[in-house]
């Protein structure tokens, strides 16, 4: 087993791949090669993280305080009727992100990869939901 952390960010970690066959099977789908990975790596699986949550949060944000309350208090009613054509493409970012950050979380082969999954599983699942209400609100 390697030892861990040195100065150098790209050095690897000392936590070997795991080779479970639910870890494998996570991979496939995922389309995420073997991979060592390093401090850079995991850190930038956590910013992507942070990235991803805020811009789900906006579109949550948008959905359900600013467009339906908001936009009425303060006399921009006619606005609120732009929800979907504002909510939509922040939508299919906020996914983009979401799933983008999954697979960094395992070519990081980070150690929280499955607790992170669940939470992404979690926000794609309620964004998704919005996005494709907002398209039914469009027809």
């Amino acid at each position: 087993m390697e030892e861990a952390i040195a100065p150098d960010q790209n050095c690897p970690v000392s936590q070997q791949l795991s080779s479970s066959r639910y870890d494998t099977f996570a991979r496939k789908l995922l389309r995420v090669p073997e991979a060592r990975p390093t401090v850079r790596r995991e850190e930038a699986a956590e910013r992507l993280f942070s990235l991803a949550m805020v811009i789900s949060g906006l579109r949550c944000t948008l959905s359900y305080v600013i467009v339906p309350f908001l936009l009425p208090a303060l006399g921009l009613g006619a606005l609120a009727g732009l929800g979907p054509e504002i909510g939509i493409p922040i939508g299919v970012a906020a996914l983009f992100f979401d799933v983008k950050g999954i697979r960094r979380f395992w070519v990081a082969n980070h150690k929280w990869r499955w607790q992170m999954s669940a939470i992404y599983v979690a926000v794609i699942a309620l964004v998704l939901y919005l996005v494709i209400a907002d398209i039914v609100q469009l027809l």
